[in-house]
């Protein structure tokens, strides 16, 4: 009976692989986290990332209180390609300001990005865990590949208006934004490590330069949580601040989330917190697939032969006179 089971596992396990392309069965959202994740959403998928947000400054030193709401919204599109994504980041706040003499008010648009993400490594395309059916202590070990990210960049661009109270300066003006992207899938797949290097504002008199690390964990197939850590730095401001949250799947293409994050200074102190929604549609993706074992498209050598002879022996029935 052992020598049965073997065989049938052994059977199983040299079907060929089938490597999908970056769509997944259920949405994968960017939020309620900063970090931007390494794969795209799909070819021809549209996904929409919006929430709501309030927040709260105390600055000692300038000695002011400052509270307000926001909202920002991420629109991801699967262009040309699997690996490809453009994406369009928005984000709008209204503050009110007190001091001891006088109250004023700033709203605008805080962050405008338009930009393009490309998947240039997958660890996951060409490679097959190998499983021992006559070991279970080797299949229980630690698992290397795990520990080689994807990796992706994105190159985009700030649009800044005239006279915007959250920028550096008065003109109206348009800076680079670049960023490196790194993802693990780590233990049993249920916890994911993102890592984002960013450049920002890089051809202006303040650039700012920054990090982004989550760690996120499935719970079950509805419930998952985070935590992160953001860190940046420019001569205009800079800053550190933690992040954690969770986030509950709706159904396949829908999520809910909500998150709470502070920073470490009180120059000023920010306390802000939120709640948000995923969105996609994906009616016009088609699947895409590539077999591991035979390199993609390509065809075995075997294979490309027996189609070649079977074609000749068709051509040569068809063309005998009956």
């Amino acid at each position: 009976m052992f020598k049965f089971k073997t065989l049938f596992l052994a059977a199983l396990l040299i079907i060929p692989c089938i490597h999908y392309g970056q769509h997944t069965d259920q949405i994968n959202s960017n939020r309620p986290g900063e970090t931007m994740s390494a794969f795209a959403v799909g070819k021809s998928v549209i996904q929409i990332e919006t929430g709501i947000y309030g927040i709260k400054e105390k600055h000692n030193l300038l000695n002011y209180d400052a509270n307000g709401l926001g909202i920002d919204a991420t629109l991801r599109y699967g262009l040309f390609l699997e690996k490809l994504e453009l994406i369009a980041d928005l984000q709008y706040q209204n503050e009110k300001f007190t001091t001891l003499f006088n109250n004023s008010n700033k709203s605008a648009l805080k962050q405008t990005v338009l930009g393009a993400k490309y998947l240039i490594y997958d660890p996951f395309k060409n490679y097959e865990k190998k499983v021992n059916v006559y070991s279970w202590k080797a299949n229980r070990a630690f698992n290397w590949h795990q520990l080689i990210p994807a990796v992706s960049v994105f190159a985009g661009a700030n649009f800044t208006m005239a006279n915007n109270p959250y920028s550096f300066s008065p003109k109206a003006s348009i800076s680079p934004k670049i960023m490196l992207i790194t993802q693990n899938h780590l233990g049993d797949g249920t916890w994911v490590f993102v890592t984002n290097i960013i450049a920002d504002y890089v051809t202006t008199d303040y650039p700012s330069y920054g990090y982004v690390l989550t760690l996120t964990k499935g719970f079950n197939d509805k419930w998952s949580g985070f935590v992160e850590n953001q860190g940046f730095k420019s001569d205009f401001y800079s800053d550190a601040i933690v992040r954690g949250g969770a986030a509950y799947l709706l159904n396949k293409d829908m999520q809910i989330d909500a998150s709470i994050s502070t920073n470490f200074k009180d120059t000023p102190s920010v306390l802000y917190g939120g709640v948000g929604f995923s969105w996609r549609y994906d009616a016009n993706y088609q699947e895409v697939r590539m077999s591991i074992d035979s390199g993609g498209d390509k065809k075995s050598k075997s294979v490309k032969k027996a189609e070649k002879k079977n074609k000749k022996r068709k051509d040569e029935i068809e063309t005998t006179p009956q």
